[in-house]
């Protein structure tokens, strides 16, 4: 069992098991467990928790988790890794690496099978799949605790967003409906090897109990939230014209029904706001 894993303990065994990065994969790691500690610090995990982790990548941050986790369940989808595990991982007996693509797996029967209620997330996720991922878990239904991830600065700083800023949109809205988001450690991009272009962020996801807000209709509120940021420089009721098919004469009734300027844009409504025109837009469309 290795007691520390160091960057250059690292780098010989990638050199040993012949990984060799893929920038299709986006796989960028740390080994810095100071940096690996405060992520896992930012998850909340204890020894209470069962930890989903997505992407085991070199199994640097997998390690902390185990340390301070009940049990870990990791999924990786780069088989090449596994030689890799077979020595990072070597000693750990509360530590589960499944070899899947994550967005491909049935979250409810991997739930059921692998997890318990109240269990945490935690990952180092690749930026071209932070979106696709978080949405699969916040949609699932599945009874997570927290997702804590480390991605991209400007994507944290979307998800935890206020309206009428430049950060807020549609990913805000999703996010904030089902959670409550908590932006977390910063870090810079020379922590990582590779070394990515852009620096990262923490994001730590609380489960709400039920969605920030009662609405008739959960898919006509998600799709009166994408055409509402559909076109930014464009008022609301453009925006409604265009994506529900609709004359402007509704579109703009709708919006001053609901107490705004017909002239009102998209980043200017909360998601309470939005909850109240996707309501509206529900009993017109289905009439």
């Amino acid at each position: 069992m290795i007691q520390k894993l160091t960057g250059n303990e690292l780098k010989r065994i990638f050199n040993e098991t012949g990984f060799g990065f893929s920038k299709s994969l986006g796989q960028n790691f740390l080994w810095d467990e100071r940096i690996l500690n405060m992520i896992a610090d930012d998850a909340l995990v204890t020894k209470e928790n069962t930890v989903l982790e997505i992407g085991t990548g070199a199994g640097t941050l997998t390690r902390v988790l185990a340390q301070k986790g009940k049990r870990v369940v990791s999924v990786e989808v780069d088989k090449s890794l596994l030689p890799v595990h077979k020595q990072t991982l070597d000693g750990f007996d509360n530590i589960k690496v499944i070899n899947a693509d994550f967005l491909a797996l049935d979250i409810k029967k991997f739930y059921e099978e692998e997890l318990e209620e109240d269990f945490v997330v935690c990952a180092n996720l690749p930026y071209y799949i932070t979106t696709p991922i978080i949405m699969s878990l916040l949609e699932s239904g599945v009874k997570f605790k927290t997702i804590t991830v480390l991605v991209q600065k400007e994507v944290a700083q979307r998800m935890a967003a206020k309206e009428n800023t430049k950060e807020y949109g549609a990913l805000t809205c999703a996010v904030q409906f089902y959670t409550k988001a908590s932006l977390c450690s910063k870090i810079p991009a020379s922590c990582f090897y590779p070394a990515p272009k852009v620096d990262s962020q923490v994001i730590r996801l609380e489960r709400l109990e039920k969605p920030l807000v009662d609405v008739k209709d959960e898919e006509m509120f998600f799709k009166t939230v994408k055409a509402a940021f559909s076109m930014r420089r464009k008022t609301l009721a453009n925006n409604l014209i265009a994506s529900f098919n609709i004359n402007r004469e509704t579109a703009e009734n709708i919006i001053e029904e609901c107490g705004f300027s017909k002239t009102i844009r998209g980043e200017a409504l909360s998601i309470k706001n939005l909850a109240i025109i996707s309501d509206k837009l529900y009993n017109i469309l289905n009439k």
